[in-house]
């Protein structure tokens, strides 16, 4: 009888026995004091006794279904693996409520609280299924961090068959201990190389202006700021050129240059001159390729952008994505005119070798794109080729500006839209494109890859998506505007170039609009742009009326700076919410009307064109 009730205990789970204990105390006490109660407890007692015991059962039998579907497939020596896995198992219902766990499990969490991961495991799980609304069975792969421990956790959940509610399910879950693998493939990737390129901005120019004296000095101190701050990194730099390095480093320092932000920036520039020559550096790293060169080469397009943005700044460029850092030092005008000199003859020779030019500038043309467009449509006609000018946006920007410009009977065909020029351009064109160079942003995207010819001038910082293919490149963000560097290219030139008034006055235009009326960025070679121009008969008054606004939309731009909001005491922010065709005009229009506010150091409208939202941004600084 003793064994027989010791069998009978056994087969029950633990949770039970003490539930069954705890009624077995209190029914002695009822008895104690009454002891008619004996037979009723006893009888009370054994019903509860065999309930326990059939429901006991029956979750057994639940449990060895689910196995046996699991299980169905595989051999005796499979179900036995699965049952001792030398890996920690476990078996919980769709409520989240623990069934069964091997000893493996029990004893690698023995000094952990693992319930708190197997409920966001149970919880994720639940909500696939009730997204995908699916009674099939679903595989599971996750990876979390136990006590500083990686485990893959895999796994299958198991719907029985003679259950219709897709909510009542199993999952069978397997840890496997990935720590060991995680901490190797860290290991592998923070082993990888990065290639840096570091350059002294303007050498050159900066070389020429201290004395001889001085150079040595300089060189020594700009040589140490480079290494003190490579070897916070140990990594390997070598001098490649005169201002030229080249800076090898593993991976795992890159966080480390990150949260440095480059300080080697401020220190170079904190070396002194006695002629005052600021110093500045530029930089460039990568880590883009599988071998050392690719990142060479990587880094070296990096640079290319970073030169192209003004220089004083560091490019991290990963997985294809570049991130910046400073760049906050104004762009210094460059003395010599023989890049102008030497861009001005490899168009020439481009323009010679192909069967025409097409010219474009960027979305939403204003008069810097559109003046800088018809001094290369000139050059091109002077050399005897057929040139024509995308021009598809019919706005108000250029509205008095074309109405001047349709007076030349010359015009009447140049001025064409993308789908011509899309029909007409063939691998022998010459691509020309103006005030941009961001792919993305130019008239007619779909011409670059008509063509294997492209041209760039522009003057705005060089951003990441960049046109890459291009033939040749006059980008110098110096320049106050592109009519500026088109006009330069004019004057240097060896074909002779006499351009139209209106032309003049179209280039003059241009500068006279990303200058502020010669107030913004501009330098000595602005002037002497302008002055050229001048000497071709533009007429500013007429130039000026070109700018000029209607009673309405001065109207609307005197009410956006009436509802400006300043903060910080130098911000100006205002909103057009009105839905306009030449919203964006406007915007830009009031942004610049908000910078003649005294204090005001930079402005910002926001605006409505269709399904877009516009910001006109502004700045003195």
């Amino acid at each position: 009888m003793q064994n027989t009730s010791k069998k009978v205990f056994e087969n029950l789970v633990s949770k039970t026995k003490i539930y069954l204990a705890i009624i077995f105390i209190l029914l002695c006490i009822i008895c104690i004091k009454d002891f008619k109660l004996i037979i009723p407890s006893i009888i009370v007692y054994i019903i509860i006794l065999i309930y326990a015991i059939l429901s006991n059962n029956k979750r057994k039998n639940q449990i060895t279904e689910t196995l046996q579907d699991f299980t169905l497939k595989l051999d005796s020596a499979a179900k036995s693996s699965l049952i001792n896995s030398p890996f920690p198992l476990i078996i919980f219902q769709s409520d989240g409520k623990l069934i069964w766990k091997s000893s493996k499990f029990a004893s690698e969490f023995a000094n952990t609280d693992i319930n708190k991961y197997i409920e966001d495991i149970s919880i994720d799980i639940k909500t696939e299924i009730e997204k995908e609304n699916s009674k099939k069975e679903k595989d599971i792969l996750k990876q979390i961090e136990v006590e500083k421990e990686t485990y893959k956790v895999v796994g299958k959940t198991i719907f029985p068959k003679n259950k219709k509610n897709k909510k009542d399910y199993m999952v069978i879950l397997y840890f496997i201990n990935e720590t060991e693998n995680v901490k190797l493939q860290k290991e592998y990737k923070d082993s990888k190389s990065c290639v840096t390129i570091i350059m002294i901005d303007n050498y050159e120019e900066v070389m020429q202006q201290i004395g001889i004296e001085e150079k040595p000095q300089i060189m020594a101190q700009i040589d140490k700021c480079i290494f003190e701050w490579t070897n916070q990194t140990n990594g390997v730099l070598i001098k490649s050129d005169r201002d030229r390095y080249v800076y090898l480093f593993e991976q795992r320092y890159l966080e480390k240059i990150k949260e440095d932000k480059f300080s080697i920036l401020d220190k170079i520039k904190e070396i002194k001159t006695n002629e005052n020559v600021q110093l500045t550096l530029s930089i460039a790293i990568s880590n883009d390729g599988i071998t050392d060169n690719e990142k060479y080469k990587s880094a070296g397009s990096a640079m290319d952008v970073v030169l192209g943005r003004g220089g004083d700044q560091a490019v991290i460029r990963e997985n294809e994505i570049y991130k910046f850092y400073g760049g906050r030092v104004q762009e210094v005008e460059k003395r010599t005119k023989v890049k102008a000199r030497v861009v001005a003859h490899a168009l020439e020779n481009l323009i010679r070798d192909s069967n025409k030019v097409i010219i474009m500038g960027h979305t939403n043309p204003d008069i810097d794109s559109m003046g800088a467009s018809i001094g290369i449509y000139r050059l091109a006609k002077s050399m005897k080729k057929n040139a024509y000018i995308i021009d598809t946006n019919n706005t108000n920007t250029l509205k008095t500006f074309k109405e001047a410009l349709s007076k030349e009977i010359e015009y009447e065909d140049v001025l064409i839209s993308k789908e011509v020029a899309q029909e007409n351009i063939d691998k022998e064109t010459l691509l020309v494109i103006l005030d941009t160079h961001r792919s993305t942003y130019v008239e007619a995207p779909e011409l670059l890859d008509k063509t294997e010819k492209i041209v760039i001038i522009d003057h705005h910082r060089r951003s990441a998506d960049y046109i890459e293919n291009a033939t040749l490149t006059f980008q110098e963000v110096y320049a106050s505007s592109a009519s500026e560097l088109v006009t330069e290219i004019l004057q240097y030139a060896q074909t002779n170039v006499e351009l139209k008034t209106i032309e003049a006055e179209g280039l003059y235009a241009g500068i006279m609009m990303d200058t502020k009326n010669f107030t913004f960025k501009t330098g000595v070679r602005t002037f002497e742009a302008a002055a050229y121009l001048r000497k071709c008969g533009v007429n500013i008054i007429r130039v000026k009326k070109w700018f000029q606004s209607d009673l309405n939309t001065f109207n609307k731009i005197a009410s956006i700076v009436k509802k400006a909001e300043i903060m910080n005491d130098t911000i100006a922010i205002a909103i057009y919410d009105k839905k306009e065709k030449d919203a964006n005009l406007i915007c830009a229009k009031a942004a610049d009307e908000l910078l003649t506010i005294s204090d005001i150091t930079a402005s910002f409208v926001l605006g409505k064109q269709g399904n877009k939202i516009y910001i006109s941004g502004r700045s003195i600084r």
